[in-house]
């Protein structure tokens, strides 16, 4: 064995420490990603698109909204006092056209008043009561015709006339200084047809 000295390894290179004099480009993720600015389009063009679907919506409605199926008139008006009594009997006489492809009934029969402001409402009476009616007060049918009562069938395309029943709690001349009279057809599953005279 040889008296030499071991010699320890060469030292390996020093590393080059880090350029910090070259650019960075900043990074931050909560500017790219969950900020409204960056993920939604400019109010400017929401704005544009909200207006035409409302212009859109409020066209269709106005053009496709419900109307009456049916028209109709007032023909006649007969009213008679009762005695002694503050009520008057009405018989009004109206024609009904139906305008549809399809039989329809008479749901209700609704008849106002307008007594000088005083809005007064009846509902058209039953045929048997109308029957009783007339022959108590033979005037109110001297221009009836057949009832129109609820249930009546309208047949499709034509024309429905008769007479209707109802009562009011005030004098003949009260109802004679009426402003207007409104009678209201509902059949079932259309847009009621309402007559003023």
């Amino acid at each position: 064995m040889s008296d030499t000295p071991m010699t320890p390894p060469p030292a390996p290179d020093p590393v080059p420490a880090a350029d910090n004099s070259a650019p960075s480009t900043p990074f931050s993720i909560g500017e790219e990603y969950g900020t409204a600015r960056k993920s939604l389009p400019p109010a400017g063009i929401v704005a544009i698109c909200l207006a035409v679907v409302v212009a859109i919506a409020a066209i269709y409605a106005l053009t496709h909204r419900a109307h009456a199926l049916s028209s109709g008139t007032i023909d006649d008006v007969v009213a008679v006092p009762i005695p002694d009594q503050n009520m008057t009997m009405v018989a009004i006489n109206i024609s009904l056209q139906n305008n549809e492809d399809k039989p329809s009934w008479i749901h209700t029969i609704k008849v106002d008043a307008d007594m000088n402001g005083n809005k007064l409402s009846d509902d058209a009476v039953p045929a048997t009561d109308a029957k009783r009616y007339f022959e108590a007060f033979p005037d109110l049918k001297k221009n009836a015709l057949e009832l129109i009562t609820a249930e009546t069938r309208m047949n499709p395309g034509s024309k429905l006339t008769g007479t209707i029943v109802v009562s009011f709690p005030v004098t003949g001349d009260q109802f004679a200084a009426r402003k207007s009279l409104t009678v209201t057809v509902a059949p079932y599953d259309e847009v009621p047809v309402v007559i003023t005279k």
